[in-house]
């Protein structure tokens, strides 16, 4: 075990990109598609010999702390937060740090996500401690970058410079910048130079550096986490957290400092990493059938390959269709073709906008 550390996974998410299967109610990290488990119960058992359970929080939406606990029965009821309203990872980030603070002002944390999909889960954990090791009597902020298996446009994408240090077999190097989602032609670019790394999300900092880095870049943020800190374990922490997250600004944790701050290291992820951001990227990660389908669920294709079926609790029937993706739940279906799933927002504003409908979101 790591001395003086903890990991915060973010599992607030609140199921637009795998809807009609996942919802508000049941977001993605809820859901059981690959791995035998939910995505968040998986999250979850990769820290399994790196850290104790009640070292581990889980910061949710303040309705799904119930669901939360129920998928993560292994970390103590206390540890999982609900945050009162979506406000994006740098309110959670700071929040995160307020709760390590509480426990340990000279401690160090990761900041994980609960809705990706990890392998090579020992490389992954010696990556953890690796960069927890670096944080302790470190400055620096640092990062997770993974080494890219294709030019994808779906991930933002890290501009790594020369190597700084070498723990074990986890090399860290220095951050030239971060860039958001790239064009087709860009991402091809940006693979073929060896030098950008997918953008996992994932972090790893002293409570000392990301309080400076707060202070010094939101410190709205820095105010707050220190309010809120010092109610931890009273009666007042709820009202003190609503009360708080009322007016905060909406904004990512890449916005609100990774862009801007000068001390940030990229550890070199080389383990497999998918943050399954969509519909046909499950298809990467299932087998298909021998008639050329993905399928989870019961289906019967006829003159039918290509396809993405997910059918819960219903047999769907495929007769000379090719590349859609088909998914139905209990209450609503969704058919469209793969190359158009990457849009799934546009249904979700549309249904949003009909009173009769916005409860299936």
């Amino acid at each position: 075990m790591i001395r003086d550390a903890y990991a915060v996974i973010l599992a607030g998410g609140r199921g637009e990109r795998f809807w009609p299967l996942s919802t508000s109610e049941r977001p993605k990290q809820f859901l059981t598609l690959i791995g035998g488990k939910p995505l968040l119960a998986q999250a979850v058992d990769r820290l399994r010999g790196l850290l104790p359970p009640e070292r581990i929080f889980i910061i949710t939406h303040a309705d799904l702390v119930m669901a939360t606990r129920s998928v993560a029965p292994r970390i103590p009821p206390d540890n999982v937060i609900g945050e009162p309203f979506g406000r994006d990872t740098a309110a959670a980030c700071a929040l995160a740090l307020a709760l390590v603070r509480a426990r340990s002002p000279q401690g160090v944390f990761c900041v994980l996500t609960a809705d990706q999909l990890i392998k090579d889960l020992e490389v992954f954990r010696a990556t953890l401690r690796a960069g927890l090791k670096l944080a302790h009597g470190s400055e620096s902020l640092i990062t997770i970058g993974i080494r890219p298996a294709y030019a994808s446009t779906g991930f933002g994408y890290i501009e790594a410079g020369k190597r700084v240090q070498k723990l074990g077999k986890i090399e860290f190097l220095e951050v030239q910048r971060f860039v958001e989602k790239p064009d087709a032609s860009t991402a091809k670019r940006f693979v073929a130079t060896g030098r950008y790394y997918w953008n996992s999300g994932m972090f790893m900092w002293s409570v000392a550096s990301l309080e400076r880095a707060l202070a010094t870049y939101r410190p709205e943020l820095s105010a707050m986490a220190r309010r809120i800190a010092a109610t931890i374990s009273t009666s007042r922490f709820e009202a003190s957290l609503r009360k708080e997250y009322q007016n905060l600004e909406k904004i990512s944790i890449d916005y609100a400092i990774m862009e801007k701050a000068k001390n940030i290291l990229m550890a070199k992820g080389v383990f497999r990493w998918d943050d399954v951001g969509s519909w046909p990227a499950l298809a990467n990660h299932l087998k298909p059938t021998a008639g050329g389908n993905i399928v989870v669920g019961d289906c019967t294709a006829v003159d039918s390959a290509g396809n993405l079926v997910v059918s819960e609790g219903r047999l769907t029937a495929l007769l000379g269709v090719h590349d859609l993706v088909v998914v139905h739940s209990g209450r609503a279906s969704l058919i469209c073709p793969k190359e158009r799933a990457q849009e799934l927002k546009k249904i979700i504003r549309a249904l949003a906008e009909h009173p009769r409908y916005r409860k299936l979101l």
